[in-house]
């Protein structure tokens, strides 16, 4: 999740200059990059716990330790809660979950060194302090109670409010981890035809990454737990907007959307100022009475921006945000799977051809099937899988047609090779650990914190 954002407190003056701001980020193709996210939880190696934020072996450590590599501290009311380097920020999710929030990069060899060079610092500071670090989709072991909170002013308001809107937001926000991966698009045209192709294979995304089978120590009867976590959080942020789908979709229908999604905050003075539940429509005309006559500024704007959760989000770009975290291979392959098919004009125009006669019913029924059953779900005459290694195919295709070689002439298509993997074998990361669960691993969870951490 973010912080507070970096844009200027330029005051709002009429909602037309929150359609101006999305539309602000379209740029030619030349200039196209590739931001990439991860989160990864951390345990502590004598007894797997969660790391607290303080303590010898806090997350607070964990981050003092990584300014030796050039990371430069962000505090706030005098904690460590964040790192910033180059355009890239670590930063912390609800329980202590460690987030590299990537700089913008012209390739996916590029993402995939970044990610690769911060898990090595990772691994060097945490080997130190007694901590690993794992990557999936949901806690495995510890209930919710057990995990740790951080001193983030966000995450209390949040915190309070979540319950009174879904039964499982506490459980987002303290026991999930995604691989995210930021997009741009050229004009309002193309970032409808972006988010039209993306949401309808998110779901497709989420059964290639499902990694999410156990709770509490068990099997919880889902391959990807955190997918379905979202459909019981807040009604009001999630889900698959289908007025996405609908004639004249654009920029200005976003920020009508966007107005409709209940306040978390405002971030003034460096405090956050509780605004659970309010209108952002009453605050444009200056009408809260926490912030009597005041309008909210750009900043405000970009900072509610970031509290809406469907499974695509616009920003000045587009984000893919269907995937559960996972090990450092598949931390490259989810950029690669997008860039695939939404950076190249061919392979967009299959992916479109692919998805374009979907029904409402249909991208919903996928939505809320992909997390029990993931590839295996049925679908028309076949299977997720079958949609699944067509949609790998595009990508493949599209990123040998980007021509973007590493330095030994390997194209970014080397990186789907893991989704193609699981794809043909039929089986999830999710179900490969249930295989062990059930067999090697003698009914525990614990194997996983060593054979799968970083």
């Amino acid at each position: 999740m973010s912080g507070p954002s970096n844009v200027k407190e330029s005051p709002i003056h009429d909602r037309h200059e929150l359609v101006q701001y999305l539309a602000s980020g379209a740029r030619p193709e030349a200039e196209w990059t590739i931001g990439t996210e991860h989160e990864k939880f951390g345990f502590r190696l004598d007894d797997l716990r969660p790391p607290t934020w303080d303590g010898p072996q806090g997350i607070e450590a964990m981050l003092r330790g990584l300014t030796r590599f050039g990371w430069e501290p962000f505090e706030e009311k005098g904690k460590l809660i964040a790192l910033t380097k180059a355009g890239a920020s670590v930063t912390l999710e609800p329980a202590g979950q460690l987030e590299l929030s990537g700089a913008m990069l012209e390739n996916i060899h590029q993402t995939c060194c970044e990610t690769n060079q911060h898990l090595k610092e990772v691994k060097a500071v945490s080997e130190e302090l007694g901590l690993g670090f794992l990557g999936m989709g949901f806690q495995p072991k510890w209930r919710r109670d057990q995990m740790p909170w951080m001193p983030k002013g966000r995450y209390k308001i949040m915190r309070e409010y979540m319950p009174k809107r879904g039964n499982l937001g506490l459980d987002m926000m303290t026991r999930t981890c995604t691989v995210q991966v930021n997009l741009d698009f050229s004009s309002e045209a193309d970032m409808v035809k972006k988010f039209r192709v993306s949401l309808a294979l998110q779901p497709i995304a989420t059964a290639l990454f499902a990694d999410s089978p156990f709770t509490e120590g068990k099997p919880n009867g889902y391959l990807s737990y955190r997918s379905h976590i979202w459909t019981d959080t807040d009604p009001d942020r999630t889900g698959m907007l289908d007025f996405v789908f609908e004639d004249g979709f654009g920029f200005e229908r976003y920020v009508d959307y966007l107005l409709d999604v209940p306040m978390y905050f405002s971030y003034r003075g460096g405090e956050y100022l509780d605004l659970s539940g309010r209108s952002f429509r009453k605050f444009l005309r200056g009408e809260l009475a926490e912030l009597p006559g005041e309008k909210p500024t750009m900043k405000d704007w970009a900072d509610h921006m970031t509290t809406a959760f469907p499974e695509v989000r616009l920003k000045k770009y587009l984000e893919m945000r269907g995937a559960d975290g996972g090990p450092w291979n598949r931390l490259c392959a989810l950029p690669a799977f997008w860039v695939g098919l939404l950076y190249d004009s061919t392979a967009l125009d299959a992916a479109w051809d692919l998805v374009k006669d979907f029904t409402m019913e249909e991208r919903h029924a996928l939505r809320d099937g992909v997390p029990k059953h993931a590839l295996k779900l049925p679908f028309r005459n076949g299977t997720v899988r079958e949609l699944a290694l067509e949609a790998l195919k595009i990508a493949g295709q599209g990123l040998a047609r980007r021509n973007r070689l590493n330095a030994t002439g390997a194209s970014e298509a080397v990186f789907l090779e893991p989704l193609v993997e699981s794809a043909l074998a039929n089986q999830t990361p999710a179900e490969r650990k249930l295989e062990l669960f059930h067999g090697a691993w003698k009914g525990s969870v614990d194997p996983v914190f060593k054979e799968f951490a970083y």
